[in-house]
């Protein structure tokens, strides 16, 4: 007994390291790593050069399910309300009514390319339209993408926030084919099911969100505990909402998302542990479902498999988040950017298991094909994440804040932290400003070497800086430290010449001798600014109007613009002019235009 207990663990602590040390391939090359856990999982399994063989469904959801929950946990946690106020609306309009059009798409895609009912197509469509909050998260946040706010925070949040709609989709439609034939009211069923699923795991999730923090907060314990108990309530959460007839998914991510904006004790550790913790989720949940699978059995459905990971890529993703971002006023390059990150991941691969649970006659079939489209996913829009970014210009010049930030635990108080900072070399104390009394360090760091700060004299480009403060001054803290990304004297980037912006369009026309389009007379250069960029503008941005640019120096924190760039000559622009995704202001514009050739096509006429 012994002794195969210890073989399990040796196996499993081999395929966890390996696991770690194969992130060296994702850094070095640019794979997605998720995958490379994946393909690590199907290595090892029976038909790999592991040979291990398991083919437990219900342990696999099981393990997969519990991994998800610390997942959409710690995404929650990392969720600032900022985020929220952002894209809330775009997000959860694409993370429901979303789902259900790339379910429908998809679906009516798989019953001409599979031997599949309805039913079951729209099984398959349901099983593969989420994005996956692990992928999206890694590329997001660990991959070093800078991209524009709005456009991340909606990825975001959609990714933790849709797992609830397919879940319930899939579970539903199991259910639906399994009790065949198919209810007659089942539409309205489904959606009064779903309603109230989300009623219950949303108050579910505040509570516990809430008490989490009480607990945190209120009780004495050992410091190293604390992030143990977080955790353990976590879970707590995800049973409590699925016992009460709850989306458990939705508790737990509410429950991450109140709990990681309140002020708690321990925030630093906490989110350090769980860090850790969720990395060992995504491997045990990635290898569990590597070894699940069977790669033999893939060539009986790859071909259509494959043909319907494209149909969901270019055709039922950009529908779909065209639809559900058309009201928002996104530009034609954040919604083709929104729908190449539609990531595909573990929760798909999980909600194919429930088929092969439940029995259902094509059950495997449906496994093996949400497998390929996860695969196709992966390596399609997992490896071309970054150039896609570039030549849609999404990325923005990086924001460079706090190194490191380590919370003091003080008697009487307990929001003091050590913030650590490199010292760039645009930053104000770099360039010679005056450092305030508050913001002084306590510790500096050159080549090496660690000096007392007045020995030092002043921080230089490249030190390393500590100082303690309360973490509302954190912020002022980046201002003096930290670097707004490129230099704002860069004439490539933000123009030979810096206007005002309040600057009349009119005005500046008259002095650098271009044409002002009839209807602008009256604007300003920051209200045409925004008009054009479509209220998501960040530094850097620019639109070319007749003979010049104009470029957005610098942003305020709600995004509002400070101050404006002219470049007299046009900056060669490799963004490509998409041919789709108008918005609505561009689709109102061609109506008009349709309507005034009609119009005028019919005067000549007569």
């Amino acid at each position: 007994m012994l002794e195969s207990m210890a073989v399990v663990v040796l196996i499993a602590s081999a395929l966890v390291v390996a696991s770690i040390f194969t992130s060296f391939v994702s850094f070095r090359f640019g794979a997605p790593l998720l995958l490379v856990f994946l393909v690590l999982g199907l290595l090892a399994g029976q038909d790999g050069i592991g040979r291990i063989a398991f083919n437990d469904h219900p342990a696999a959801f099981a393990i997969g399910s519990v991994a998800l929950a610390i997942i959409l946990f710690d995404s929650g946690f990392e969720t600032r309300f900022a985020t929220l106020r952002i894209a809330a609306m775009p997000a959860i309009v694409l993370a429901t009514i979303g789902v259900i059009v790339s379910a429908a798409l998809v679906g009516v895609a798989a019953r001409y390319l599979f031997d599949l009912t309805w039913s079951e197509a729209f099984l398959l469509g349901a099983i593969v339209a989420p994005t996956d909050a692990a992928a999206v998260f890694f590329l997001l946040r660990v991959g070093g993408i800078a991209l524009r706010d709005r456009v991340r925070s909606t990825l975001e949040i959609e990714s933790g926030t849709n797992d609830p709609v397919a879940i319930f989709l899939t579970i539903s439609l199991v259910g639906a084919i399994a009790a065949s034939p198919v209810p007659a009211n089942l539409a309205f069923d489904l959606a009064r099911t779903f309603v109230l699923q989300v009623a219950v795991g949303g108050v579910i999730g505040v509570a516990g969100g809430m008490a989490i923090v009480a607990v945190v907060n209120r009780v004495e314990l050992e410091s190293a505990l604390y992030p143990i108990i977080v955790i353990a309530l976590a879970l707590a959460v995800w049973a409590i909402a699925h016992l009460g007839k709850g989306s458990s998914f939705l508790a737990v991510y509410v429950a991450g998302l109140i709990a990681g904006n309140a002020r708690m004790r321990h925030a630093g550790a906490l989110k350090r542990f769980q860090r850790g913790v969720t990395w060992l989720s995504q491997i045990a949940m990635f290898l569990t479902l590597g070894l699940l699978a069977t790669p033999s059995q893939f060539r009986e459905v790859l071909i259509p498999a494959v043909a319907l990971a494209g149909a969901l890529t270019l055709i039922a993703r950009p529908v779909a988040v065209w639809l559900c971002l058309l009201p928002f006023g996104f530009t034609r390059h954040e919604i083709a950017f929104v729908s190449w990150v539609g990531l595909r991941g573990a929760v798909s691969i999980l909600l194919a298991i429930l088929p092969v649970i439940d029995g259902l006659p094509h059950g495997q079939d449906l496994f093996n094909s949400a497998f390929i489209v996860v695969l196709v996913s992966l390596l399609l829009q997992g490896w071309t994440i970054r150039p896609m970014a570039n030549w849609l210009g999404m990325v923005v010049p990086a924001r460079p804040g706090a190194v490191d930030r380590i919370e003091l635990e003080l008697p009487g108080r307990g929001d003091y932290e050590i913030v650590a900072y490199e010292v760039h070399a645009d930053s104000p104390v770099a360039t010679g400003h005056r450092i305030p009394r508050w913001a002084r360090p306590s510790l500096l760091i050159r080549d090496g070497r660690s000096l007392r700060p007045h020995l030092a004299g002043r921080p230089q480009a490249g030190d390393q800086v500590y100082v303690i403060a309360t973490p509302e001054f954190v912020g002022l803290l980046d201002q003096l430290f930290a670097s707004g990304g490129a230099h704002p004297d860069d004439p490539r980037l933000f123009g030979e010449f810096g206007i005002e912006r309040d600057a009349k369009l009119t005005e500046l026309a008259a002095v650098y001798g271009f044409h002002v389009n009839p209807g602008d007379e009256k604007l300003t250069v920051a209200e045409l600014l925004r008009r054009e960029l479509a209220g998501d503008i960040e530094p850097g941005d620019r639109i070319a109007y007749g003979l010049v640019d104009l470029i957005v120096r610098r942003v305020g924190e709600d995004h509002s613009i400070e101050e404006v760039g002219l470049a007299l000559e046009h900056e060669q622009r490799t963004r490509p002019r998409m041919p789709v995704f108008q918005s609505w202001r561009e689709i109102r514009a061609m109506v008009r235009g349709w309507f005034r050739r009609g119009r005028q096509a019919f005067h000549r006429k007569k």
